[in-house]
């Protein structure tokens, strides 16, 4: 491939991940100017926020026959003109049009998420994939990002909601005009071959088949995309701002700060992972992270029972204004410090009166600090770009788009669960316990992945369809060690990528 040809996938993979991103995070901003506007109810906040969602579930539902009958390229363009549909409902001043410009911005997102990946792992070479798939998660945070910046520029806008809105179609403009420039006779080395070989007539009930493993194919797939919520990272996200006040960072500059450093950290960290993804490998970066981010979440959980904290509980507003904000605690806060916290969801946190503390209370929330830092750090090089990398490689070529579809449904319905449930689950157990959960979560899936999961570096698709048919899993030697399978069978010894080549002449 030449450096043109390289180019444009990367363009590809970096628009749909800023879309992505961007359209996750700016509704937090948003909201706070369309509740007033519109005077908003808080069933209304929430029904606008979960049309997004609504969305994307239906994608992942829908979109995976799409996917696989029409091509991965005519999908992100059906995708791209969805979403500049969908900003221009948005920005009709009227609720039932941005709920539906929502709801469509939702589902081309999830559209665009699925075949961007695929896409860009079957056109380009095996020692480049993991770097080219990578980015879409690089564009993913530098989206979120983006969002907060604009969310921060346009706050006392008049109509700024509707810029905010609007700006999307920038990265979507970027991603539908790089892939309408690729040449139309470019397509995946897996098409080709599709092309050339008959089709082994895989279907959605083909997923749970023990033929060609596919059912172990499957688990694989949908252990990433559960542990990657139930490990809590959107509520770190999602809640920063909240989860660092409740820690004692009472002033509105050092909760501002606090949030962009988690950000920038996501934006660093993910950059590393895409430079290591086709060195180190996906499993290294991948148990690795669950780890740290074990050890981090276990850290923050046992500081919190020590630290100056003030529990958090779930009261529903209708409309915010400065004397609802203010309950038990002297500290003024005004409306912009909630405009990266509990706003986009309608759910109003509540301060109960702090918690007295053995030990010195600063010093233990800037432990915290630095471990939450250290959890959206290993997440960023483990699960961010992994789970959307591997995805994209262990489903045979007929079916991925389904398979990657599926897997997404149970992905964004995950991610449901565990947003809405977040502050219900302080009041029950308590902030300390439910970061004790998730670092306990965290080993499980730790655990789980050094037993099944394959590595993929440095080989083709082929390759790594034919291993997974084989029940043979060829490990790097940096990988964790050997896996063995429950049959005993000596199926598993170790292939690097010269003595693969060498076996292909």
């Amino acid at each position: 491939m030449d450096y043109c040809s390289l180019l444009l996938p990367c363009l590809v993979s970096i628009g749909g991940g800023l879309v992505f991103g961007y359209e996750l995070a700016i509704i937090s901003g948003a909201l706070l100017q369309l509740r007033v506007d519109f005077a908003l109810s808080c069933v209304q906040q929430e029904v606008l926020v979960s049309a997004l969602l609504v969305g994307a579930l239906l994608a992942s539902v829908l979109g995976g026959s799409l996917i696989d009958w029409q091509g991965r390229r005519r999908s992100i363009v059906f995708s791209s003109g969805l979403t500049l549909a969908g900003t221009v409902m948005l920005l009709i001043s009227a609720y039932p049009a941005l709920v539906l410009g929502r709801a469509t911005v939702g589902f081309a997102m999830c559209i665009s998420s699925m075949s961007c990946c695929i896409f860009v792992s079957e056109l380009v070479r095996p020692e480049h994939r993991g770097v080219l798939v990578s980015l879409y998660e690089v564009g993913i945070t530098v989206g979120i990002l983006a969002a907060y910046a604009v969310n921060y520029i346009m706050a006392d806008t008049r109509y700024g909601w509707k810029w905010m809105f609007g700006l999307a179609a920038v990265p979507t403009m970027v991603q539908l005009v790089s892939i309408w420039c690729l040449p139309s006779n470019v397509q995946s080395n897996c098409a080709q071959i599709k092309n050339q070989e008959p089709t082994r007539g895989y279907n959605y009930l083909s997923l749970f088949h023990t033929k060609d493993n596919m059912r172990t194919r499957t688990m694989i797939g949908l252990a990433l995309v559960l542990f990657q919520q139930f490990t809590g990272q959107p509520n770190v996200l999602l809640y920063a701002s909240t989860i660092f006040y409740t820690l004692g960072f009472h002033s509105h500059t050092a909760a501002v700060l606090a949030s962009v450093g988690l950000g920038l950290v996501k934006v660093l960290s993910t950059l590393l992972s895409v430079t290591l993804s086709d060195r180190v490998g996906r499993r290294p970066l991948l148990i690795g992270g669950c780890s740290v981010m074990a050890v981090s979440l276990f850290i923050i959980g046992l500081l919190c029972t020590h630290s100056h904290v003030q529990e958090i509980s779930c009261v529903s507003k209708g409309v915010i204004s400065n004397t609802n904000i203010t309950k038990t605690h002297e500290t003024h806060i005004t409306v912009k410090n909630f405009n990266e916290t509990t706003i986009n969801s309608g759910i109003l946190p509540e301060v109960k009166p702090s918690v007295s503390s053995p030990l010195n209370s600063t010093t233990a929330n800037w432990v915290v600090l630095l471990s939450l830092m250290a959890a959206v750090s290993a997440y960023s090089i483990g699960f961010g770009p992994m789970t959307w990398l591997l995805l994209s490689e262990i489903f045979p070529t007929e079916v991925r788009g389904r398979a990657f579809a599926f897997t997404s449904c149970f992905n964004w319905s995950a991610h449901v669960l565990v947003t809405f449930t977040f502050l219900h689950l302080i009041d029950a157990i308590g902030l300390p316990s439910l970061f004790l959960l998730y670092g306990t979560i965290a080993v499980v899936a730790a655990a789980i992945f050094c037993k099944i999961l394959p590595e993929t570096k440095c080989k083709s698709l082929e390759d790594i369809d034919m291993e997974l048919r084989l029940n043979r899993f060829y490990q790097n030697e940096n990988c964790c060690g050997s896996l063995t399978r429950r049959n005993g069978e000596p199926q598993y010894h170790k292939v690097d990528c010269q003595d693969m080549d060498m076996d292909k002449g």
